[in-house]
């Protein structure tokens, strides 16, 4: 095991957060051994092994989830000793961070294997299950759930983690984007182990939640949803913004200089050559992501042409953004699960060209409330022929047919839209999280 000096950082002044160096331990020693477990743990392994395979056996799910909740319950300090000597990066925001999650894994693939909770199962059960799954992997890059990364970063002492963005999501059984932050920020306070942030720089709460880090590595990776973030999280002033900039006129606190940034879709790494890229995934906010992707696979000493590569060839990321065929219909599926989220596949579907239906639930992992639909931006797709599909198809009519879009029919089957829509272009299906599922299920790629 050898040490890897790498230059830290300037924390700008947005609160208390100070200039310092980090030395990351990268492995260039071999063929990785995976840490010892107790016997207790390895117990709990075998035992969460078997419990996810009764699980997929009985079609009751994947089994991630029911398998590393058997195994936290059999061993509650599990999580620690399956993460003991990898080189982990978590990898958390409220939009986003499945995609950048995948590509921060495909690029540490090119040196190895990648324990990855590629199914988005991001709390602490998914957690212990990816990494039980590859416990000889060297390396593993986890999305975490925002409300659940204060715990699981202390128990896996990661040495990277990647915060994008906050933004109201399911606020029915959530909390509030300010409280998150505030969770964050004592968070990355409280860390005593060499620790690098790869930081949002334009989105002002992760901004404020990232300044008590002791190392941070600032992106430019872009926020266009802007509506949870009028006010400075310091003292709450209304921020005064000028295109990618923000500043606080009360306290001071204002957008950190980034050192990776985005323009179009090049990114731009710290004094180096602007990098083209080339994503099979759609959309700004992707080329956001993979900025993000790319500065967190730099601290393991990637470089960013190789990481770029790498993200260039990701086509979707668990079912999103995935082509497939129904009833002879080509379709692409899309996720949406919040107003920040919908706003950039309003962007993405306006400019397709493809025709348009929209699927609606609100069950448990959608959030009971609907209501946010009033939030989402649907006028600038004014116009637009669509199809309100899913279980709030009927709330979902009203809101779309006020934003002035042409709502050809409401069904609750989507399938049963795309087989009705005329014309022989593509249709994209955009669904929340529970309809999305119910669809993937039944398309094939």
């Amino acid at each position: 095991m050898t040490r890897r000096k790498l230059p830290g950082s300037r924390s700008p002044s947005v609160g208390h957060g100070q200039d310092q160096d980090a030395a990351i331990a990268v492995d260039d020693a071999g063929p990785h051994h995976p840490p010892r477990l107790t016997l207790r743990s390895r117990l709990a392994v075998a035992v969460g092994h078997a419990v996810a395979a009764a699980s997929r056996a009985t079609g009751r799910g994947r089994g991630q989830v029911v398998g590393g909740r058997a195994m936290l319950r059999l061993s509650p300090g599990i999580l620690a000793e399956l993460a003991r000597d990898k080189r982990i990066v978590l990898v958390s925001a409220t939009n986003g961070k499945s995609t950048t999650t995948r590509f921060v894994a495909e690029a540490m693939r090119v040196e190895g294997a990648v324990a990855h909770n590629r199914t988005g199962a991001n709390m602490a059960p998914g957690v212990a299950a990816a990494l039980a799954a590859a416990r000889r992997a060297p390396a593993a890059t986890l999305e975490v759930d925002e409300a659940h990364l204060p715990g699981l970063l202390a128990s896996t002492r990661a040495r990277v983690v990647v915060l994008m963005n906050l933004s109201r999501d399911q606020l029915d059984r959530g909390a509030e984007v300010k409280r998150l932050a505030v969770r964050w920020r004592i968070m990355l306070e409280q860390a005593d182990w060499p620790l690098t942030v790869i930081g949002n720089a334009d989105d002002p709460l992760v901004a404020w939640a990232c300044s008590a880090a002791r190392t941070v590595q600032w992106v430019g990776a872009g926020q266009w949803w802007r509506e949870d973030s009028a006010l400075c999280p310091a003292c709450s002033h209304t921020l005064d913004r000028d295109g990618k900039d923000w500043r606080c006129p009360g306290c001071g606190l204002r957008r950190p200089p980034p050192q990776w940034r985005t323009e179009g879709t090049v990114i731009v790494p710290p004094g180096g050559e602007p990098l083209p890229t080339h994503l099979r995934l759609p959309g700004r906010i992707n080329v956001g992501n993979a900025a993000m992707a790319a500065a967190a696979v730099g601290v393991w000493g990637i470089p960013p042409a190789t990481a770029i590569a790498a993200f260039e060839q990701v086509e979707d990321v668990d079912g999103r953004y995935v082509e497939a065929v129904a009833d002879g219909r080509r379709v692409r599926l899309l996720l949406g699960k919040n107003p920040a989220s919908w706003t950039e596949l309003i962007d993405i579907v306006a400019t397709s060209g493809h025709r348009l239906v929209i699927a609606i639930n609100s069950r448990g992992a959608d959030g009971r409330d609907p209501s946010w639909l009033w939030d989402v931006p649907f006028e600038r797709l004014t116009g637009r022929e669509v199809w309100a599909t899913g279980e709030r198809r009927f709330d979902l009519a009203v809101r779309l047919s006020t934003a002035g879009l042409a709502v050809l029919g409401v069904t609750d089957d989507p399938l049963a839209a795309v087989a009705r829509t005329a014309g022989d272009e593509a249709v994209d299906v955009v669904a929340n999280y529970t309809a999305f599922q119910a669809l993937r299920a039944r398309v094939a790629p």
